[in-house]
């Protein structure tokens, strides 16, 4: 299995370092770990989906 760095992974999906960061410390990556400082994420990993979207969308339906 390889691993990428939160910057590899940030780069791919097109969102901040930092936003992955706080996604893996929220355990909505499957399979990231953390070594020292640092976020270790499978490289087949999928970009979980962002919650605040659904909320624009049912918004709009009011």
């Amino acid at each position: 299995m390889d691993l990428m760095t939160t910057k590899e992974v940030a780069e791919i999906w097109g969102i901040s370092a930092r936003r992955v960061a706080l996604l893996c410390s929220q355990g909505r990556i499957t399979g990231a770990v953390k070594k020292g400082k640092t976020w270790l994420i499978p490289s087949d990993v999928e970009k979980p989906e962002d919650p605040r979207k659904n909320r624009k969308i049912q918004n709009k339906g009011l």
